[in-house]
């Protein structure tokens, strides 16, 4: 069986999970594909697909959402699997459930929010200064939940 576990990052974060999903899948096929390089990849050779993105300001990165439009169709005939990084604890569900389409959160094997990180090395001097003022946090953390992490690597080893 082979994977891609498809995803955009902007700060780092959601490719971070992504590696930490394929090594807890050792053992088998999996490839990491970025949307920033791979706008259009070829899903013909996956039996099972993982799309993961990340919040900002509320809204799920524009590259997954129109990589998910765009796949819809071949993406209800894998097994799929669905991740969100996010810090806002108290929106994410509800940022999960309107940012991924219905459709395709039916059809997932495993639907997780894995928490967040600030990472302001990795941020530019707008993002930063936003996430001080909205998030209200002045150095880099992480908050990422490893046990939402463990259960999708279950999940997928299934």
């Amino acid at each position: 069986m082979k994977t891609a576990i498809i995803y955009s990052s902007k700060h780092g974060t959601t490719e971070k999970v992504a590696g930490i999903i394929r090594d807890g899948l050792s053992g088998q096929d999996v490839q990491l594909i970025s949307l920033k390089n791979h706008q259009n990849p070829d899903l013909s050779q996956f039996d099972t697909i993982v799309v993961g993105g990340s919040i900002h300001e509320g809204r799920l990165s524009g590259k997954v959402k129109d990589f998910m439009k765009e796949h819809t169709v071949t993406l209800l005939q894998k097994r799929l699997a669905l991740y969100m990084c996010g810090s806002n604890e108290k929106e994410l569900q509800k940022e999960f459930e309107t940012e991924f389409p219905e459709l395709l959160r039916n059809h997932a094997i495993s639907k997780q929010m894995v928490g967040g990180e600030f990472i302001f090395e990795n941020m530019n001097f707008i993002d930063a200064w936003i996430t001080k003022k909205i998030a209200k946090v002045s150095a880099s953390v992480s908050n990422l939940k490893e046990d939402a992490i463990k259960q999708m690597i279950t999940d997928l080893r299934n």
